[in-house]
């Protein structure tokens, strides 16, 4: 079977290997879809929170379809559409200590898994997994709040899509005009750019001078993350989801205080209900079928990484051309 594989820090190639055996409380799975994340990058590269053997073969946001069960496993059968789990443990993440999903078959615990209903077509299925860092990253917000979300990437598009069928008004801080755009269509009702002045005023101006009452910092970017604290309101919520390893800015630290801010780090899907996620993506009033720019067979996977790189393309997808 073909399978993406990451035989040493940097390298990445299309290997042929066996087809695995799921081991009794394992199933295997045939891979339908599966979506390339940033971090796919920093882990060819050998740089990830977690130690990494290599070789290794990534793919944490798919979907696919139950192949063989194993002879303990009771809760899965084939046939079964499924998604998985990436963070299962503080020590343990699918794709990463785990070989992944980019492959024509793999094998999962029975555990991180959970099944999806037919109304869910194969790409937003693919999608559910980061649209659970997101959802969890908006679990406070309801329809009395105004959310700021700085960045528009995959979980800065997804976290508008979630806080905004919520019921809350969206602001989207993001510097590309294609993604204030496709902002707009996932349910932001006014988009800033950053570059055409000042964030914070942009957004105390949208806001009458109040302020955001939440904040979802999804750039990783040092100067969003310290502007996240002046654009907010008093007694706001921020919650901090954007990756950023060792970067330092100055940052008004005294309106923490000043303003009795509630801070929450926000870390992969911790915390966050799977089932009730599937359920909010089912019932979802947008497609987030848009997000995706680019597809590509599993045998084409060193170009989808390469299109992945590309700004242009939010989000690039690999699929099981046989499916």
């Amino acid at each position: 079977m073909k399978s993406l594989v990451y035989t040493a820090p940097g390298v990445a190639e299309v290997l042929d290997r066996d087809r695995p055996a799921p081991g009794p409380s394992e199933v295997l799975v045939q891979m339908v879809t599966v979506g390339i994340c940033h971090s796919d990058f920093d882990l060819l590269a050998g740089n990830y929170v977690l130690p990494l053997e290599f070789p290794l073969v990534p793919g944490h946001e798919w979907h696919g379809r139950v192949a063989e069960i194993g002879s303990a496993v009771t809760t899965f059968a084939v046939g079964d559409r499924v998604v998985g789990e990436c963070s299962v443990a503080a020590d343990e993440h699918f794709g990463f200590t785990h070989d992944g999903a980019l492959a024509e078959y793999f094998t999962v615990p029975a555990a991180w898994l959970h099944r999806i209903p037919d109304t869910i077509d194969d790409t937003v299925a693919a999608l559910i997994e980061p649209f659970i860092v997101a959802y969890g990253a908006t679990r406070e917000f309801d329809g009395g709040d105004v959310v700021a979300i700085l960045g528009a990437g995959p979980i800065g598009l997804l976290a508008t899509a979630s806080a905004s069928a919520k019921g809350a008004r969206t602001i989207v801080v993001e510097p590309d005009a294609g993604r204030r755009e496709l902002a707009g269509k996932l349910g932001a009702e006014d988009v800033v750019d950053p570059l055409a002045g000042d964030a914070t005023e942009q957004v105390l101006e949208l806001t009458g001078g109040r302020g955001a009452t939440g904040v979802v910092e999804c750039s990783g970017n040092t100067a969003a993350q310290a502007s996240a604290l002046t654009m907010a309101a008093y007694h706001a919520q921020l919650n901090y989801v954007g990756i950023n390893v060792g970067g330092i800015a100055q940052a008004e630290l005294g309106l923490i205080m000043g303003k009795e801010l509630r801070i929450r780090g926000c870390m992969g899907s911790f915390g966050t209900s799977w089932d009730a996620t599937i359920r909010f993506v089912e019932r979802l009033p947008v497609d987030l079928s848009a997000l995706v720019s680019k597809r590509f067979a599993l045998t084409d996977s060193l170009a989808a990484l390469e299109a992945a790189k590309d700004r242009n393309n939010i989000k690039v997808h690999i699929h099981n051309p046989a499916l």
